[in-house]
């Protein structure tokens, strides 16, 4: 009987420590998601903070602009005014706000990263109509949109300039937020039997992904990813009410 109360009382010691590893290690994850939640968060406020400030500036230049123009029209260099407008364009569709929905945080997470995907010689076709204000907090657009175009563009960067591409779209459908990218890839696919794996090193354990799928289930989406060739695509359905 003695022999019996110590094998059970070691069982249970066996199994009181496996639990307290298992509660540590998804402690430790949580914690190391947290933390890239917040630093993805600052990431792209920086961003947006950094565009705004472009835009601030050129407007801030624009009166020097207007009269370094006419003093060109003035002194009737033609030439010299065309080669000063052309590339004041350029510099211009560098910060221009490419989409504008009227949300304020879709407009900004859009255009801030949609900047530096240009930025990058990436080809961007972007789409966005969605109401003003949307059942779905700013912190999940963020990390929804900020993760897809983030892993679209490190996929870009495999390929030569030429191939590179990223297409989005987002619309309400059926009282659905509803968010599609695809892009270029390399055709280098990691799965496993939950879905794709991060192709990044080894220190990522591709809480990127990993935050979407959280969000998704937090308000009981849908998410899709496919990969066809050279191609890479994901589609999220978020519930509205």
């Amino acid at each position: 009987m003695e022999q019996v109360m110590i094998i059970l009382g070691c069982v249970c010691i066996v199994g009181a420590a496996a639990l307290g590893i298992q509660w540590y290690i998804r402690r430790t994850v949580d914690r190391k998601i947290a933390r890239y939640q917040n630093d993805l968060v600052e990431k792209h406020f920086e961003e947006v903070d950094n565009m705004y400030r472009q835009t601030r500036g050129w407007r801030h230049d624009f009166k020097n602009h207007v009269q370094t123009m006419r003093a060109y029209l003035e002194m009737d260099e033609i030439g010299k005014l065309r080669e000063y407008l052309n590339n004041l364009t350029e510099d211009y569709e560098t910060v221009d706000t490419v989409l504008k929905t009227g949300n304020i945080m879709i407009d900004a997470i859009l255009n801030s990263k949609i900047s530096v995907l240009k930025n990058r010689g990436i080809r961007v076709d972007a789409t966005a109509i969605v109401s003003k204000e949307l059942a779905v907090s700013d912190v999940d657009l963020s990390v929804i949109i900020g993760n897809l175009l983030d892993n679209a563009m490190e996929a870009c960067m495999k390929l030569p300039q030429e191939e590179r591409f990223v297409r989005l779209y987002i619309d309400e459908v059926k009282d659905n937020l509803y968010i599609y990218v695809m892009n270029a890839a390399d055709g280098t696919f990691k799965r496993s039997l939950k879905g794709y794996l991060t192709t990044k090193g080894k220190g990522d354990h591709g809480f990127g992904l990993q935050r979407i799928d959280k969000v998704v289930k937090k308000y009981k989406g849908y998410r899709n990813r496919q990969d066809e060739g050279n191609v890479f695509a994901t589609e999220i359905l978020l519930p509205l009410k």
